[in-house]
């Protein structure tokens, strides 16, 4: 968090040093929000994994139960009737060729990419171009299926991704700060159950080592440890 006026008189009214349960932390982020937009509520969990040995790596998807607040665009690259059904679901742009040449010219203006299997010989030559970006469609995520009218709906509907990074840390966003404390409550549980759920067998010790929740411009609150095993 920067060292500016506001924050500053954040950390003076703020205990960073205290642990809190999660609706406390989801309160008084709540209370400490005083910018002009409305701030998410991000979090950053710390896991007992070491993401360089491929058994390790924890990776999945959430549905969130009262969604992201955000407005997902969603690319479908498919071919024939599954273009128009991915369309009728709520897709944002959906095609096979057309899109193909567009992403090849650095065009990427979606959050989002699902794509049926027979088009992914063709996608998976763009790797270069999505996997930077965090964009290449993967079975493991239900990205890469032949219903895409699903795939679409779970997308816009709150199911979120998430991947452990290098440091052993996965980062988040599970909603708005205008949800409600109970909403947001129940999103970061429902997250923090899908990773307690996707422990590696492979793991030692301590699997969830501390969890901080934060606003976009907030400080970050430590989640009190009794609160980790739901």
């Amino acid at each position: 968090m920067q060292e500016t006026k506001r924050n500053k008189e954040i950390i003076k009214s703020v205990n960073l040093e205290k642990e809190y349960s999660i609706s406390e932390a989801v309160a008084l982020l709540q209370n400490q929000s005083k910018v002009k937009f409305v701030e998410s509520l991000d979090c950053a969990v710390r896991l007992g994994v070491d993401p360089r040995h491929a058994d390790q790596m924890v990776r999945g998807t959430v549905s969130l139960p009262h969604g992201t607040g955000k407005t997902v665009k969603v690319l479908v690259i498919a071919k024939g009737a599954k273009i128009q059904e991915a369309l009728d679901a709520g897709a944002d742009h959906a095609g096979f060729e057309d899109y193909l040449e567009k992403i090849k010219s650095g065009w990427a203006d979606v959050d989002v990419v699902v794509a049926t299997p027979d088009s992914m010989a063709e996608l998976g030559k763009l790797g270069k171009v999505l996997g930077p970006k965090g964009l290449m469609p993967n079975p493991k995520s239900g990205t890469v299926t032949m219903d895409v009218a699903k795939a679409v709906k779970e997308v816009k509907g709150g199911k979120i991704e998430f991947r452990v990074e290098k440091t052993g840390i996965v980062h988040t966003s599970l909603g708005k700060l205008n949800f409600g404390t109970e909403k947001l409550v129940d999103n970061t549980k429902a997250f923090l159950n899908t990773i307690i759920k996707m422990r590696p067998s492979s793991a030692k010790g301590q699997y969830i080592k501390s969890l901080f929740l934060s606003s976009t411009m907030g400080p970050g609150l430590k989640v009190a440890k009794d609160e980790l095993d739901i």
